[in-house]
């Protein structure tokens, strides 16, 4: 009797440590992640559910008040991940290296707005650039995990901040060209490039800054690999007080 063959496993028990890794840099993978992706995931959490929100961000290998790689983020001081972040600073982040663009279904629905009709696949571009969806640039993502602050407002860190993150992004005609690439109508941008004020304009706007601790890579194969980041100083130097304000 023939032996039977066991299929191999196409992902990794990972539900505790996998492949760890401790350096005093992120992994070469996950900055170049955080470097071209547009946006990410923040996920915060009350006392009983999670909550996630969709963010622009900055990525910073350092900056002048802090030696340790952060990710800037901005948020109206009345949100829901606001509260979160008082209460419990602690986050994770989920930012990945793949188009978002949902591929044509072999059935048409027209009542799906944000994807591409099945007729798109006729044109040899249009099919190269779908395919790019799914293959080039499907291959991490990387689940980040922090500690967030509440800069205190109208610090020299605070200002500092949000200029980075306004030249972070602004994106311009580029992201309207985008937005109406599937043949759905731009949008016009609120006041400002890019509709700016949404997101950091107003002194109301409160700037949060990750930590960067710890994080997961996981590849398209199924493949997982851990790791921690060890901070440049034996400290870092910021204390988060009950408030969430430093």
């Amino acid at each position: 009797m023939a032996e039977i063959q066991t299929p191999q496993l196409n992902w990794e028990a990972s539900a505790t440590a996998t492949h760890p890794q401790v350096s005093s840099t992120l992994p070469s993978e996950v900055e170049t992640c955080l470097k071209n992706a547009r946006f990410l995931h923040l996920a915060t959490c009350d006392a009983m559910h999670p909550h996630i929100s969709l963010m622009n961000y900055t990525y910073l290998p350092s900056t002048p008040f802090n030696p340790d790689p952060v990710i800037i983020m901005t948020t109206n001081p009345a949100s829901k991940k606001t509260l979160n972040l008082i209460n419990n600073p602690r986050v994770s982040l989920l930012v990945h290296d793949w188009v978002s663009h949902r591929p044509p279904t072999r059935n048409p629905d027209p009542t799906r707005e944000g994807s591409p009709p099945p007729q798109a696949t006729r044109s040899s571009l249009a099919s190269l650039l779908l395919n790019i969806n799914t293959s080039a640039l499907s291959s991490i993502s990387a689940t980040i995990n922090g500690e967030a602050v509440m800069i205190e407002k109208g610090s020299e860190e605070e200002k500092w901040c949000k200029e980075k993150h306004l030249e972070n992004n602004t994106f311009g005609d580029q992201a309207r060209e985008e937005r109406g690439f599937w043949g759905t109508a731009p949008q016009a941008p609120t006041e400002g490039d890019g509709g700016t004020n949404c997101y950091i304009e107003g002194e109301e706007v409160r700037v949060v800054l990750v930590e960067v601790k710890e994080g997961r890579i996981a590849d398209w194969k199924g493949g997982v690999k851990d790791w921690s980041l060890k901070p440049q100083g034996e400290e870092r130097g910021r204390q988060t007080l009950a408030n969430g304000i430093v």
